[in-house]
């Protein structure tokens, strides 16, 4: 117990210690009903994205597999993550609103709440890592975010962010760690269902996890039989050392391209639901996602960021187990740097 969580340290005069002990955290932190609640908020911003099969996937991928391509590269900011953002903001008290928002992110997180700032007239800064995706940095900047470069990771980027919220007190748009959030990026696995009333299974990209709890939660209150895997990559898998372990860890770095799921450690708000809902969990190496960005590209000619193409790079790892199976995985995002796709494309990575 730290001293700041226990009174008797702060009062020598105490002789019996109090201890509190904080309320436990429901390992489904959100319901149907926020999620409904949520798509009424976006809906007037946001078109619901297609859900489509090419059959040259299909026959990539193999082994009887029917596969669903959720494009929501095809959303305003090229990412899921304005969901989440529109989510967020359209949530937000009025008061709060003139407080303005700040958050940390690789980019979509930060692009989703721009766009939405954009729409409900919230200032809007957003804390990067030094040397983070220039395209991303810039389409930012169009929105109009004041953007702060600083950190080495999104995890010290999101130190920085803290301290600009306690020094201006605005409100802290976490990327996983809000219900709001959380809700907003269940609003794709609500359209997921609805498009493909008899999916089997459903494979997500797990970085801070909102996409699967999403996804979890859906399946949960309408298709209870719609197995959920999740993906994370091998170069920043605390979440996936923890599902499988039991025990949380902090890592020292995320190095990965697949710079959305570049986390060090796992969110309390999604990891038990995580640990409690996915069938399984594997990674996927670089040379796995970019091998996926090339064949989304080859087979849909749609362009995916390496956290696009993460739930195609765990199907390719899962396909044996679900033969004959109709699976869904989501093109989450087409966020990629021209540097990287050339590395991408040229079999650099």
């Amino acid at each position: 117990m730290s001293p700041s969580s226990n009174p008797a340290s702060r009062n020598p005069d105490s002789r019996i210690p109090i201890i509190r002990i904080p309320a436990p955290v429901s390992i489904w932190p959100i319901t149907l009903d926020d999620i409904r609640a949520a798509r009424n908020r976006i809906s007037p911003h946001l078109s619901p994205t297609p859900m489509r099969r090419y059959p040259t996937l299909d026959a990539a991928v193999g082994h009887g597999i029917a596969v669903y391509v959720k494009h929501e590269n095809f959303n305003p900011t090229n990412a899921f993550k304005v969901r989440n953002g529109l989510s967020f903001m359209s949530a937000l008290p009025e008061e709060a609103r003139h407080r303005g928002v700040v958050a940390a992110t690789r980019g979509n997180h930060g692009l989703g709440l721009a766009y939405a700032g954009q729409i409900f007239g919230v200032a809007t800064t957003v804390v990067v890592p030094l040397g983070n995706n220039p395209d991303k940095n810039a389409a930012m900047r169009a929105y109009g975010v004041r953007l702060v470069e600083a950190g080495m990771d999104y995890d010290e980027s999101l130190v920085v962010a803290e301290r600009i919220v306690r020094e201006e007190g605005a409100t802290m748009a976490h990327s996983t760690n809000n219900r709001d959030i959380v809700a907003g990026a269940a609003t794709m696995s609500l359209e997921i269902v609805e498009q493909v009333a008899d999916l089997d299974a459903l494979v997500i990209s797990v970085g801070g996890g909102s996409q699967a709890v999403g996804a979890l939660t859906i399946a949960r209150a309408l298709k209870p039989n719609l197995a959920v895997y999740g993906v994370q990559a091998a170069r920043a898998a605390a979440a996936h050392e923890a599902w499988h372990t039991g025990t949380n860890r902090v890592l020292d770095t995320a190095d990965t391209f697949a710079d959305g799921l570049a986390t060090r450690t796992t969110y309390e708000l999604t990891f038990p639901t995580l640990k409690a809902g996915l069938a399984d969990f594997v990674t996927a190496t670089e040379e796995e996602l970019a091998a996926a960005v090339r064949l989304l590209l080859e087979t849909t000619h749609s362009l995916a960021e390496g956290a696009g193409a993460a739930g195609l790079a765990g199907l390719l790892k899962l396909r044996e187990r679900l033969a004959g199976k109709r699976v869904g995985i989501v093109l989450s995002g087409s966020n990629i740097d021209r540097a990287t796709l050339r590395r991408v494309l040229d079999g650099a990575i």
